[in-house]
């Protein structure tokens, strides 16, 4: 019997990683990075914003890949992620200085599916392990990157200011951490290819759940253990719901907003080992409180239980 000692096709490659063979798609990457930063310099020129397009769209393409139709063109594929990743930060900068175009990386995210029905492509990659490479990458990093990571990729709360006004810091500020983030993102991935990985979905579903009996327990007026666990006397609620100077514990004020006839629904969780990230939509009616339609829960979370919560409303959209 003799083995082959011919480096594997693109076809095979692809095929490999369809199948959530996570080493494989980083060959192919690796095999086509000069092509894919040859089109981002050619439209974007010398600079960070090229190196942030090829980035952009090797994340892209760890979702992406099971869309691929024709395995053995998969460079092509790749370097028409990175001219479509190019073209959208040129739109963006031009509609609204500071923001970079990233919406090539909606798949992603939650906010650019939420209108349709996910493919079956897509339904299998979230099953396989490229999700959870990816989020073993995104938990690398430190707390202020992989926030504004979650955030502006994974969240319904993602244009440049949403992210500024919840992380409480400049336009600027999260331009420069998520340049970071994705940098270290890529170098993250890179390194932990051949590993072993947590079951991300489980940890979502987990989340979830706790969301559910969270919202259950308070609109019931009874908190059951596991609960009591989650928001144990340390909680604080800070920002906009919270009192400059004053330790004040989520519980009490979200019955004070649920006594006034405000109710939420979840509609999209986002979770990591220490932070998650709750999306609601709000009805209110008849309510004492007027309230935004949506808002976000965003918890940082120490040994399981909840830390600190942050509610975010987002801007209403134009």
């Amino acid at each position: 019997m003799t083995t082959s000692l011919d480096p594997p096709t693109d076809e095979e490659l692809t095929r490999r990683a369809q199948a959530g063979e996570t080493g494989a798609l980083g060959l192919l990457l690796a095999r086509h990075q000069a092509s894919m930063r040859a089109v981002a310099l050619s439209l974007l020129g010398y600079g960070p914003d090229a190196e942030d397009a090829v980035q952009d769209a090797a994340l892209t393409a760890l979702r992406r890949i099971g869309d691929v139709r024709d395995p053995a063109a998969v460079g092509a594929w790749l370097r028409a992620v990175v001219r479509n990743s190019c073209r959208m930060r040129l739109r963006a900068a031009r509609e609204t200085p500071g923001l970079d175009g990233l919406d090539a990386l909606g798949a992603l995210g939650h906010r650019h599916l939420r209108d349709q029905a996910p493919s079956e492509p897509e339904r299998l990659i979230e099953q396989h392990a490229m999700r959870d490479w990816i989020w073993d990458a995104v938990e690398e990093l430190p707390q202020q990157l992989r926030l504004v990571l979650m955030l502006r990729h994974f969240s319904g709360i993602s244009t440049y200011q949403e992210i500024a006004d919840a992380c409480e810091v400049p336009v600027g500020t999260v331009r420069s951490r998520l340049s970071q983030a994705r940098a270290k993102m890529a170098r993250a991935l890179a390194s932990t290819a051949a590993q072993a990985h947590d079951d991300a979905a489980a940890v979502t579903e987990g989340s979830r759940q706790e969301a559910v009996a969270t919202l259950r327990a308070w609109e019931s007026g009874g908190l059951p253990r596991e609960i009591s666990e989650l928001w144990p006397q340390e909680s604080e609620m800070v920002g906009r719901l919270g009192r400059p100077g004053e330790r004040v514990h989520p519980v009490p004020v979200m019955r004070r907003y649920l006594e006034g006839g405000v109710r939420q629904h979840l509609r999209h969780v986002v979770a990591g080992r220490d932070i998650g990230i709750w999306e609601m939509d709000v009805t209110h009616e008849g309510a004492v409180h007027v309230c935004p339609p949506n808002l976000a829960w965003v918890m940082f979370r120490r040994d399981g239980r909840v830390e600190r919560l942050r509610v975010i409303f987002p801007r209403p959209e134009r």
